[in-house]
């Protein structure tokens, strides 16, 4: 099978996301190919959206590695090829050409596809309401995530968390259904700020290939009574809608503060949001709410009972290994030489990425100052790294010098055991 012919309908489908007989299409070539763990994900979302697709249904089996299809006897497996499954399939579902006219052009498939180059062929008369496109799309950017979690350097613990708690089940559906295992749940990810918490809920989504929606405080709050409860519902709304779908609540102490601190117009969004995150509306499978926060002791506690936010994740200063490939990503675009990143990363020890960032900022700066002075552009060397890692402290001590307090006089109930155990091995006690 042709990597070139896979990599341009992996190219469409991520253009195409909802186009479910391309991604089937897609899913079937990387089971052929021998890739049936890649295929999974793809078809776990045409799934979600269509529980009855037989091809889809049969695919899952296949690409997990065998097992009975539903409907077949036991030990028989599909006949035909995977060229004629999918010709099955395709007659035993609707033509895709009922929704063109006489011309033989599909008009509604045009207009999703060129919706926001052209102007719509009809507009609606006064009153008529908007068709539902649903899941809210006109107030929350609905994204899919390139990164996953090989993009992200060290954190082995997190990631092993995530596995366990929503990559695992979802690679797994039958161990899913055998263990009874809900495709839903929430994650609070806490640690001192610029140490990656939105890159690795990023990486999350891209690694289910779900979708992605990123919240803070400034989409929900509105001047108006009721309607910051109602953009919250909007948002959970449009989450269910695109399941899978990672919903990303940054900054969560603003949004989840403590609601004995809070005045009334506050507390009634704290409590929505609880609502929200209980389903009782809506069902919330499929939807992996990751939150972030750099003060979990300000967190409304009802938001972390069991449910709800009930996973706490402590997300630390990168490790040797990732500052050396933090370093790497933010110089690459820049004329550097003789640089040893090893060196270099053991003398940031405890910076966050966000430091790192800065400081190959600095030694840039220092090179380009020395060319200005000089007349001759020269590369950035080991010497302005040093020296840059000289002069940019690392911003983490703060943090740790706050949580210290609340890992020793607030932490009866071993919330923050984690925490307590990484400052004992700095020595911050």
């Amino acid at each position: 099978m042709s990597d070139a012919l896979i990599n341009s309908l992996a190219a469409a489908v991520e253009a195409r996301p909802d186009d479910l007989p391309l991604r089937l299409h897609l899913a079937e070539l990387l089971v052929t190919a021998g890739r049936g763990p890649e295929a999974i994900g793809h078809v776990a979302q045409i799934l979600a959206r269509e529980p009855g697709n037989a091809a889809a249904q049969q695919l899952m089996t296949r690409a997990l590695g065998g097992g009975t299809v539903a409907g077949s006897a036991p030990g028989v497996p599909p006949k035909g090829s995977p060229e004629e499954q999918a010709a099955e399939s395709a007659a035993a579902t609707p033509a895709a050409g009922e929704a063109a006219d006489r011309s033989g052009i599909d008009w509604a498939a045009m207009e999703e596809q060129f919706g926001d180059v052209v102007p719509p062929r009809f507009a609606r008369a006064d009153g008529e309401p908007d068709p539902v496109r649903g899941h809210a799309d006109r107030a929350f950017d609905v994204e899919r995530s390139t990164v996953t979690l090989a993009d992200v350097g060290g954190m082995t613990d997190v990631k092993k968390r995530l596995e366990v708690s929503f990559l695992g089940p979802l690679r797994n559906p039958k161990l899913r259904s055998l263990f009874g295992k809900s495709l839903r749940g929430g994650l609070l990810l806490y640690g001192p700020p610029g140490c990656g918490k939105t890159f690795l809920a990023r990486a999350v989504a891209g690694e289910m290939g779900a979708a992605f929606i990123s919240l803070s405080i400034t989409d929900v709050l509105n001047m108006w009574i009721g309607s910051s409860e109602r953009n919250l519902h909007d948002l959970f709304e449009s989450a269910r809608g695109h399941a899978p779908c990672v919903l990303f609540l940054d900054e969560i102490d603003a949004l989840g503060h403590k609601r004995s601190q809070l005045q009334s117009s506050m507390r009634t969004v704290v409590n929505q949001l609880l609502t929200e995150l209980d389903g009782v509306d809506g069902g919330n499978d499929g939807v992996f709410v990751l939150a972030a926060t750099n003060a979990p002791w300000d967190v409304d506690a009802a938001l972390r009972r069991p449910g709800r936010l009930d996973r706490t994740v402590l997300v630390l200063p990168p490790d040797a290994p990732a500052r050396a490939a933090i370093l790497e990503y933010h110089l690459r675009d820049r004329p550097v030489a003789g640089i040893d990143l090893g060196a270099v990363a053991a003398a940031t020890e405890h910076y966050s990425g966000a430091d790192l960032a800065h400081l190959c900022e600095t030694a840039a700066e220092y090179a380009m100052r020395d060319s200005i002075d000089t007349g001759e552009i020269r590369m950035i060397g080991q010497a302005d790294m040093l020296a840059a890692a000289r002069e940019v402290r690392p911003s983490t001590d703060a943090w740790f010098a706050t949580a210290r307090n609340v890992a020793m006089f607030a932490n009866e109930s071993g919330a923050y055991d984690d925490l307590a155990a990484y400052l004992k091995k700095r020595k911050i006690r």
